[in-house]
């Protein structure tokens, strides 16, 4: 085999492996029911509980770095602490292990017939189960018919003078192996292609044990690249994160580098005891490596959160996020109580909804990078809360439900995919203003090729419209309001919200009407008025979902009759308050 072949068979190998690493966890997420975020946010209440979360996640999805950026994600978006989070990722570099046993077995004779397998549900099974099963196969065989592909390629390695030269130094320099793993970790971003790439060669006889063990540590630090990429531009607890998974690993490697003798000697007594092939004794040396250093950090992690704390400077911003709080059992218990514990959620999903809008506008007055990162972060818990409430409410309508529960289940099920869209109209502000900035910037940088002044930019031209001040006020006062009438019944509340809903239409109308007439006079820029309206449609759409909640109290509940046709609105004289809160008329 020539040079060329060796590397195209190689890469070729290299790229099936990794597709089937990839095909392989996602066919295991679906046959989770893909639960496993859920896992992450429930079940780490404790140290140990986190890191048994940690090892099942990453055993499911095949990926240590795809459980820490589930780590970081979570930390970011206020549902876990960082304590949790540092518990979460020592599971994940156990659960890591499972891909090098898996390995270890060397079914690459097998893989041909187990691709077939797997390609045959995926086209031709009709249940969502077994196709799942299909791709997990079929991850399963391109895994291992990738790897032979690679020990093909790599096999010649063994009889060039080059190549052991540089494995004698790794054994004779452990220092050397663990940079050469961090290296190769972080250049194909996954520890398990490393250790499989190096499970072929201790098949081969092209390293010693003594060689790949170091390896094999750096292996652990490269997988942090992904936590690290993941962090970048993401809040302070997120880096915090981050910089707990790279100490962890970091601390390990040195210590087995320190006691790379004794600890070679622990794996060959056992491999000889146990009788393992050359791969499974790499797995055995990983799994060993990675269970205990978890079982010497384990103890410090109050340490290792004190240490990252320094390390990363800085407050964590809380936003107040929690996990959704629904208990099953309840259903079957009292559907009463279960109903009330949905409101009391979606509550909760409001205040998320109210928030994420004063975000929304915060970001529009003043294009921090902060406001953007509030609204993302209470957009994500109000999907979470979307999901999980649909979930449970529609499991309360499988219930025996009187009428007036099944109207109730309903309704709030219609509330919740209202505080949903709420929450999709905050976002699409976000990335209104965004579009706005660019062209403005665009913009100045034309005129400052033509050596002209830029004028009428959107800083001047619109956020001292009153008007649009007013607009932000109504509709964050109703969203409040509606939920106090959700709380409380308070259908006096309700009532205002219907007139008020109808100083916003006319608002929202007499704001159209005066950037018409500005554009009509060629005052300000065309993309400031579109901006502008978009924004007020917005706005608008928010109120108009709030209005479900006083019509289904006021109507539904308690039959009232209102009358707005006469109903005219003029602009009040007193100044806006600042604090929607203290809107109380």
């Amino acid at each position: 085999m020539s040079y060329q072949e060796m590397l195209f068979t190689f890469l070729g190998g290299l790229g099936i492996f990794l597709f089937g690493i990839k095909y392989l966890g996602d066919g295991l997420q679906k046959a989770a029911g893909n639960r496993l975020r859920e896992i992450l946010n429930r079940f780490t209440s404790t140290p140990f509980r986190a890191v048994l979360a940690g090892i099942i996640v990453t055993g499911l999805i095949q990926s240590s770095s795809g459980t820490t950026v589930l780590a970081v994600g979570l930390v970011s978006a206020g549902f876990m602490t960082l304590r949790q989070a540092i518990g979460v990722i020592m599971g994940a570099n156990v659960g890591t292990t499972v891909t090098a046993f898996i390995i270890g077995f060397n079914l690459s004779e097998y893989a041909l017939p187990i691709i077939g397998a797997g390609a045959i549900l995926l086209f031709f099974a009709k249940r969502n189960s077994l196709q799942s099963i299909g791709q997990i196969l079929f991850g399963f065989g391109a895994l291992f018919y990738g790897l032979k592909l690679m020990g093909a390629a790599m096999d010649p390695l063994k009889d060039l003078p080059q190549f052991n030269d540089l494995m004698i130094s790794v054994a004779h320099h452990p220092v050397l192996g663990v940079g050469i793993g961090t290296l190769l970790t972080m250049v194909l971003q996954s520890s398990s292609a490393t250790i499989g790439i190096l499970q072929q060669l201790y098949m081969q006889g092209s390293v010693t044990l003594g060689a790949a063990l170091p390896i094999l540590f750096g292996d652990n630090i490269g997988t942090t690249i992904t936590a690290i990429i993941a962090c970048l531009g993401a809040s302070v607890a997120a880096k915090r994160t981050a910089a707990s998974h790279v100490i962890f690993n970091l601390v390990g490697a040195l210590i087995f580098t320190i006691l790379l003798t004794p600890f070679t000697s622990v794996v060959v007594f056992f491999a000889d005891r146990l009788g393992l092939n050359p791969a499974m004794q790499l797995a055995f040396a990983h799994g060993l490596f990675n269970l205990s250093n978890l079982a010497i950090q384990f103890w410090f992690i109050p340490q290792i959160e004190m240490l990252v704390k320094k390390i990363v400077p800085g407050s964590e911003k809380n936003l107040n996020i929690r996990p959704v709080t629904l208990s099953e059992p309840l259903i079957h218990a009292s559907s009463v109580m279960a109903i009330e514990q949905a409101k009391g959620e979606i509550i909760q999903m409001g205040n998320y909804v109210l928030s994420s809008l004063k975000g929304a506008r915060k970001y529009y007055h003043d294009n921090k990078e902060e406001w953007y990162e509030d609204v993302r972060q209470y957009e994500e818990a109000i999907n979470q809360c979307d999901i999980e409430l649909t979930e449970y409410l529609v499991k309360i309508s499988a219930t025996g439900l009187s009428p007036l529960e099944s109207q109730e289940q309903a309704m709030l099920l219609e509330f919740t995919k209202d505080f949903e869209r709420i929450g999709d109209h905050s976002m699409n502000i976000i990335r209104y203003v965004e579009e706005s900035i660019a062209l403005e910037e665009k913009q100045r940088a034309k005129d400052k090729r033509n050596k002209t002044k830029t004028t009428n930019n959107r800083q001047t031209f619109l956020l001292q419209d009153e008007d649009l001040e007013r607009l932000f006020d109504k509709v964050l006062k109703n969203i409040h309001d509606a939920l106090q009438v959700l709380e409380n019944d308070d259908i006096d509340l309700a009532q205002k919200m219907l007139y008020r809903e109808e100083e916003i239409n006319q608002l929202v109308e007499l704001l159209r009407q005066k950037y018409i007439k500005l554009m009509t006079k060629g005052e300000g820029r065309a993309a400031d008025g579109v901006l502008l309206i978009d924004i007020s449609s917005n706005l608008e759409r928010s109120s108009d979902r709030t209005l479900h909640i006083a019509k289904y109290f006021l109507g539904n509940k308690y039959n009232f009759k209102y009358d707005t046709s006469n109903f005219h609105y003029e602009r009040p004289d007193t100044p806006v308050l600042d604090n929607v809160v203290d809107l109380k008329k």
